[in-house]
């Protein structure tokens, strides 16, 4: 069954990290799934907009609309991106039949604290405008499906518990039910560096 797994938060909750462990977990069961991470989507489908309300509205619904396309051709979505506003997330909902949406639940100090590229703090100095968290409001999902609390558990708690619940609900096979692939983190890493090469993504 082809669904969309939505990862939204903060910037430096924890998505990236979670949403690529949980969907490696989905490869490594067989499953037919792609990983829609929000930076690179932008630096591909979305490089003409800003971060204005409407520009991310914009942006919030091209992977929607993405994700759609590919769950009614079977493949699971795993969209990692911070989706600021309650209302894109609601039209993603009633756009897409199955919508699972994790809220990476982070307190903004604890984001700020992992903050290598300094981005909290140029926003803080003004440097960078409409920053969600400090001069941009982020809009808590009213009731997602999973919350994971990463400043309190590490990855494979919050990992093992957005994975129970897609059991839990049907969505996919336990993994003793599965012909487990173990050669999907590595060609998804070929994969990703080969992007790199061309220009269409950072290498690992």
């Amino acid at each position: 069954m082809s669904f969309t797994l939505w990862f939204t938060g903060l910037s430096g909750a924890g998505k990236t990290t979670l949403s690529r462990c949980v969907y490696m977990e989905l490869r490594r069961r067989g499953l037919a799934a792609e990983l829609l991470d929000g930076d690179l989507i932008r630096n591909n489908f979305s490089s003409e907009l800003g971060f204005s309300r409407r520009d991310r509205d914009v942006n919030v619904r091209r992977i929607g609309f993405v994700s759609h396309l590919l769950n009614r051709h079977g493949v699971i979505s795993v969209v990692a991106a911070i989706a600021p506003y309650a209302q894109a997330r609601e039209q993603n909902r009633e756009l897409l039949e199955t919508y699972v949406e994790v809220f990476v639940n982070c307190p903004l100090e604890v984001t700020e604290r992992r903050d290598v590229k300094g981005l909290y703090a140029r926003a803080r100095a003004g440097q960078i405008a409409n920053f969600t968290g400090i001069s941009d409001p982020y809009e808590e999902p009213a009731a997602p499906e999973v919350t994971c609390f990463t400043d309190r558990e590490d990855v494979a708690a919050s990992v093992g518990r957005v994975v129970d619940y897609l059991e839990g609900c049907g969505l996919v096979p336990p993994a003793d039910q599965c012909r487990l692939v173990e050669t999907c983190e590595q060609d998804d890493r070929q994969w990703r560096n080969r992007l790199a090469r061309l220009g269409y993504a950072r290498a690992d």
